[in-house]
């Protein structure tokens, strides 16, 4: 499997530190990795951004650290076509809110065993 570089929330680095082969140096609030299952770790840097409250497009951008705006589209997408999440429009904003699947899609990876 082919590795590849990128940006991670220092919060997600360390809930998923299974999925970083290794660190780099720390830019404010993300750490720059090498990580495996690129895939995987882009979708679980969405849904750890919504664990908690909905939020706007242009926030779940900037916080999951998706650099290029094609990817971030892209796994937006697949998220919502497997339902992970969904999107309402709230004044002229739209709003992203996890699912019931994504809440269980994210807790499959945050529930480790001892």
């Amino acid at each position: 499997m082919r590795t590849r570089m990128t940006y991670i929330p220092v919060e997600v680095a360390d809930q998923f530190s299974e999925f970083i082969i290794k660190r780099d140096e720390q830019i404010l609030d993300a750490v720059k990795a090498r990580t495996r299952d690129f895939s995987t770790i882009s979708i679980l840097k969405l849904l750890y951004q919504l664990r908690y409250e909905p939020i706007t497009f242009s926030d779940l951008y900037v916080k999951s650290n998706i650099r290029m705006k094609r990817s971030f589209l892209n796994y937006l997408h697949l998220c919502m076509a497997y339902n992970f999440i969904r999107k309402e429009p709230i004044g002229s904003n739209m709003i992203y809110f996890i699912t019931d699947k994504g809440r269980t899609m994210l807790n499959l990876f945050t529930q480790k065993t001892s």
